[in-house]
């Protein structure tokens, strides 16, 4: 059963919502993934909203871009954590996105994470879930360890080659 529901409005949302996919299953989240248009489709997005928790949904990652209200719209009617990704735009580079997720009412909270910060909400959402899995928790503290060793391996190599050598391995 899936405990985290990705959803966004268009299928060019993808590569940032895929983000948020590839993380939840290397920490063995279960998930599903659609693409529901809050504004094209309402009657369809209701159901979906609506049928969230009796299907064992415990947390939605909703990806919007412009007016952004997929987010919102969830968080309205599903009683658990949504998380609300902003998508960047050509038109104003996704800030009318993250405004318009984070600016919801008194009521109506959706967590928001970065511009195309697929990464960071199912990482979020993984954390939302650890509070009552001690096994994910644990899965978790080994992600952070990854990152930080990662770090530090990047860092020794930097000093063992010098920048140069190291911009030029960038740019490959």
């Amino acid at each position: 059963m899936a405990r985290v529901s990705i959803v966004m409005g268009s299928d060019s949302d993808m590569p940032v919502m895929a983000q948020a996919a590839d993380v939840l299953e290397k920490l063995g989240v279960d998930y599903e993934m659609t693409i529901i248009s809050a504004h094209r489709e309402p009657d369809i997005f209701f159901d979906y909203a609506k049928s969230l928790e009796e299907r064992g949904v415990k947390v939605v990652i909703a990806g919007a871009g412009k007016a952004a209200h997929l987010p919102g719209m969830c968080a309205a009617i599903f009683p658990m954590p949504v998380i609300g990704i902003p998508m960047k735009t050509s038109d104003l580079g996704g800030v009318d996105s993250l405004y318009s997720i984070v600016q919801m009412p008194s009521g109506i909270p959706v967590a928001t994470v970065a511009i195309n910060g697929g990464t960071n909400a199912g990482i979020l959402a993984a954390k939302i879930l650890a509070a009552s899995d001690g096994e994910l928790l644990g899965r978790l503290k080994a992600y952070a360890a990854s990152l930080k060793d990662d770090v530090a391996a990047r860092a020794e190599r930097l000093s063992e080659i010098g920048y140069k050598e190291y911009l030029a391995g960038m740019k490959k």
